[in-house]
């Protein structure tokens, strides 16, 4: 007796019936997850904004300076962070990857404001692979700009100190 014979599915009369089905609750849980840890970064990009909102000048100065500094630091690179919308999605996972390893080696030796200019960049990289994320970050980038002029002169004091270029004007990066 086979197993069509008792109306089961038989992989000689059916190949998809030999194929493992994957559980409909295993599906819906890999979704949540990913929608939890989407809603996690759009969060951390969220905190970042309010804090900048609600922080003291000389923080989002800071803020505004350092990210500058790391634009210059991967621009040594080739890698121009004020173009990461055009980059390509491998490159940009990459960098994301890259910066989330960099950020917590500078968060371990307590360099808390270059950690921050960089999670700038990163928050941004992040919005680019997922828009939910962008509205934080086109508010963090607005208040960036709309700093005074100690960031700028913060920043040509971090640039000479790490032997970088000459900072180009505070600028928004494309897409944002």
């Amino acid at each position: 007796m086979t197993l069509a014979a008792i109306g089961l599915p038989d992989a000689a009369t059916n190949p998809a019936a030999a194929l493992p089905q994957q559980p409909q609750e295993d599906l819906m849980f890999k979704n949540w997850q990913q929608e939890k840890a989407t809603s996690a970064l759009i969060d951390a990009a969220q905190a970042m904004a309010d804090k900048l909102e609600t922080s003291k000048p000389h923080f989002t100065e800071s803020h505004a300076a350092f990210a500058q500094v790391w634009a210059a630091t991967y621009l040594l690179k080739d890698q121009d962070l004020y173009t990461l919308s055009l980059w390509k999605s491998d490159v940009l996972k990459k960098f994301i990857r890259a910066a989330e390893t960099k950020i917590e080696a500078l968060r371990k030796k307590r360099d808390y404001d270059s950690s921050d200019g960089l999670a700038v960049w990163l928050h941004t990289a992040r919005a680019i692979t997922e828009p939910r994320i962008a509205p934080p970050v086109r508010h963090i980038w607005q208040m960036l700009m709309d700093i005074g002029p100690n960031a700028d002169a913060m920043a040509d004091d971090l640039l000479q100190d790490a032997g970088l270029p000459a900072r180009t004007a505070r600028r928004i990066p494309q897409g944002f």
